[in-house]
């Protein structure tokens, strides 16, 4: 696999435009780039993380939330799915799951050197998914892993493509219930890079299938772990489902705890919106 250093992180504004160009010109195809893309020494902007937590419901600390070095990753990973020898278009892609392993703290005055590449493109019965892997590294020791899954939907998948119409578990009793409102597409679009219309637009959102904008997946992740903030061990993996989207505004119900991980579900019809493990690592 070959590596391309990057002196800065890419602009984000010039590679939404490379996207949407992408969703009309490209047909799709059967392998990944063969490429690392690398940033190094990626200070952290302590505004910017204050807006971050803000957003997200964490408690300002001298330490990351274990979400927030995939937002330092995002505009690699956008650069990445953007460019002309990936398969698939991004706009219209689904972020369906998302692993972070935490190996330590890491403190928001340390420098991090920053690697994301793709792997892993295999067949899904509604079409084909891929893992976006970044880690994060101090020293030449890495202090944080993230694996975001994404779904290609492709209409001639094997296996249908229909899910179980079977009958829903009862969701578990909630511990918290939080109002989400109308804005907060915007508001985490503003701290994450994450401009994809779907979560800030009517319009966009209808484009795509949907009523009304809907929440960003690593948002609703960020405010779960949130609410977990000072529970959590020092070095753990949290790996998450994306379920139905949170259609904005929005009542959900938070259950969950460190020891058996966590679930986020529509208040009133108990639709899972996500469903989450938390392990301790070593």
């Amino acid at each position: 696999m070959s590596t391309v250093e990057l002196t800065e992180p890419p602009r984000l504004g010039p590679l939404y435009r490379r996207a949407a160009l992408g969703a009309l010109s490209r047909r799709g195809g059967d392998a990944l780039p063969d490429t690392t893309l690398v940033l190094r020494g990626l200070a952290v902007d302590r505004d910017h993380l204050a807006a971050y937590a803000r957003v997200c419901g964490f408690r300002l600390a001298d330490t990351l939330p274990a979400t927030y070095p995939h937002i330092l990753a995002f505009p690699l990973a956008m650069r990445l799915m953007s460019g002309p020898d990936f398969p698939f278009p991004v706009v219209g892609m689904v972020h369906v799951a998302n692993r972070i392993t935490v190996h330590r703290a890491i403190d928001a005055g340390e420098r991090l050197d920053l690697a994301v590449h793709a792997e892993h493109l295999r067949p899904h019965e509604r079409g084909r998914q891929l893992d976006v892997v970044a880690v994060a590294t101090v020293d030449g020791t890495e202090v944080w892993r993230g694996v975001s899954t994404y779904l290609r939907r492709e209409k001639a998948a094997g296996g249908g493509g229909r899910r179980d119409g079977g009958q829903r578990p009862a969701p578990p009793t909630p511990s918290a219930v939080w109002r989400v409102p109308a804005s907060i597409g915007r508001e985490y679009a503003r701290v994450s890079g994450d401009r994809n219309p779907i979560h800030t637009s009517r319009l966009g959102a209808r484009l795509f299938g949907f009523p009304r904008p809907i929440a960003h997946g690593m948002w609703s992740k960020a405010r779960c772990l949130a609410a977990l903030d000072g529970w959590l061990p020092e070095a753990f993996t949290v790996d998450v489902a994306f379920k139905l989207p949170i259609l904005l505004p929005a009542t959900v119900a938070f259950s969950g705890s460190p020891a058996e991980g966590f679930a986020l579900h529509d208040a009133k019809s108990g639709k899972p919106h996500l469903s989450a493990s938390v392990t301790t690592t070593t």
